[in-house]
């Protein structure tokens, strides 16, 4: 137990010396450590360091309307290109159903199938069924979402809205955001260090959903003013305020969906902001096919449902990308760029609660942080040394090293400090000479029975490890539950808790063991005031 060659020696003191130093950046300011090549930090939280709070919501009506749309779309295309082509009447979606007319009622049958082929076979990954299926009449289908289909297709929305969230973000180059569902439709965003929480809501709230559709000429304006569009078109506002709304066709040219790329870029002729977009190879061919087939017809580049413009296709575009002009500032096109490229939102998020935490509280719980931490480490470090003299000294040797390599470990793994992870910080120095005190009173035990000072410091490390082992493994079994369980500031603290019992542990019981090997090999003593 007391046997350390010299390459374990310096392996211990090289680790030490590694996590310790890697906590020196985050004592000095962001301006000296910007230029180093490596410079690990523990990030503050926005508790600490201020910034923006946000909760969306999600619209799930939008949801169901955009279900309702994308099937309408399915059933046409497939009614249409299936084998015997099925003849139907014109499709309806009121009353948040699918309705339409069979021209031919002996193929009911066979209509039913294709519809069962669409909508995975009426049952979904839950194995609940997400569409009910009625024929009426003998010739009309009426198809409904079901409740737990809808439920399911929520989860999933909110799946992909978090990821694209996280995504865009992360596009801002903020430091440890924390983005976190809250129920089935809500979404928690905390920046920290972004004191401008307009602009993180004008770049969440756009869907970014990105369509070309054909432009309608053959809408007849009385129509289109009075609200009505002609079968297998639709009316879209512009985004710019004051123009007129836009005829266009329902059939999407191309998608948001085949995006590779969008920059802000700037136009070459008149310096204006815009946006240039390339598809992928599948997106740039069908682009390309497109345009050909439609030289001379305007087309309208529509985002959230808005017509940003409509130019005319004056030849084939067989480059795979275009650009997007519009009435755009850079900071809005630049805003545009990153939605789009980071992925539209499956569903419409809305705003409902926000705030500015100011850096002022952050700091007066940093400078109460510290004197905790100061106070925690003088009492403990006087205690130890005037109960247990030398071995104490090297208890308190252990500690104050375990104060930089849990900061040392935290900026290794680009963690965050928050309110509650200063207070598990704190619990930890606290709770960090328990194992010394197990072994420095189990030492005093074998000498009182006679032990040599070998045999009782040996014994007294190899007995109370267990003891140590099993009291930490119920300390951790409780923050892990907490890190996986909890969220926010409850996971801070379990991170802070989980990293400093491990380091605990080890500097209480390793580092001092060797500390007192070396000191024993060296001096020789024939007895130890304990």
């Amino acid at each position: 137990m007391l046997d350390f060659p010299r390459w374990k020696v310096a392996t211990i003191w090289a680790m030490l010396a590694l996590l310790c130093a890697l906590s020196i950046p985050t004592f000095l300011p962001e301006s000296v450590t910007s230029n180093w090549p490596i410079h690990p930090r523990v990030n503050k939280g926005l508790d600490l360091a201020g910034g923006s709070y946000l909760m969306l919501e999600a619209d799930t009506q939008d949801l169901a309307n955009t279900r309702i749309e994308a099937l309408r779309e399915q059933i046409q295309g497939t009614m249409r290109n299936g084998t015997p082509r099925i003849e139907i009447g014109d499709i309806s979606t009121r009353n948040n159903q699918i309705s339409f007319l069979l021209r031919d009622p002996s193929q009911v049958d066979a209509a039913r199938e294709r519809l069962l082929g669409i909508t995975g076979g009426g049952a979904g990954m839950t194995g609940q069924r997400e569409w009910d299926i009625q024929v009426v009449d003998s010739s009309r289908f009426v198809l409904s979402p079901t409740q737990a289909g809808l439920q399911q297709a929520i989860k999933v929305a909110m799946e992909d809205a978090t990821d694209v969230v996280r995504r865009r973000i992360d596009e801002l180059g903020t430091r440890e955001p924390t983005i976190v569902r809250q129920g089935d439709n809500r979404i928690l965003v905390q920046v920290p260090g972004l004191q401008n929480p307009q602009a993180l809501k004008d770049l969440l709230g756009k869907t970014a959903k990105l369509e070309f559709k054909l432009v309608d000429t053959n809408a007849n304006p009385a129509d289109t003013a009075r609200g009505v569009a002609p079968i297998g078109s639709q009316i879209l506002p512009s985004v710019t305020p004051g123009l007129p709304p836009t005829v266009v066709k329902r059939s999407v040219i191309i998608s948001g969906d085949q995006l590779a790329d969008a920059r802000q870029a700037f136009d070459q002729q008149t310096n204006a902001p815009n946006i240039q977009i390339t598809f992928n190879a599948t997106g740039g061919n069908r682009f390309a096919r497109v345009t050909q087939a439609n030289v001379g017809k305007p087309f309208a580049i529509i985002i959230d449902n808005k017509v940003v413009s409509a130019p005319r296709i004056e030849t084939a575009i067989l480059g795979g990308s275009a650009v997007i002009s519009g009435s755009f500032t850079t900071d809005s096109a630049n805003q545009l760029a990153i939605a789009l490229r980071s992925g539209k939102l499956a569903i419409n998020l809305k705003v409902i609660e926000e705030s500015t935490v100011g850096p002022d509280l952050g700091a007066d719980s940093i400078r109460s942080g510290i004197m905790a931490c100061a106070v925690a480490v003088a009492l403990v470090v006087a205690f130890m040394f005037v109960t247990y003299g030398r071995f104490g000294l090297y208890a308190n040797i252990a500690v104050i090293i375990n104060v930089f390599v849990i900061l040392g470990v935290l900026a290794m793994l680009k963690g965050t400090l928050t309110l509650p992870g200063i207070a598990g910080f704190v619990l930890t120095i606290g709770t960090a000479v328990d194992a010394n005190v197990l072994i420095n009173e189990r030492i005093r035990e074998e000498r009182r029975r006679g032990r040599s000072v070998v045999q009782a410091v040996e014994l007294g490390y190899k007995e109370a490890s267990r003891t140590i082992f099993e009291a930490n493994m119920t300390h951790a079994i409780s923050g892990f539950i907490m890190f996986a369980l909890g969220s926010g500031p409850v996971k801070g603290f379990a991170v802070v808790l989980l990293i400093g019992i491990a380091t605990s542990v080890f500097t209480a019981v390793t580092f001092t063991r060797m500390l007192v090997a070396q000191w024993i090999r060296r001096e020789k003593p024939k007895t130890i005031n304990i």
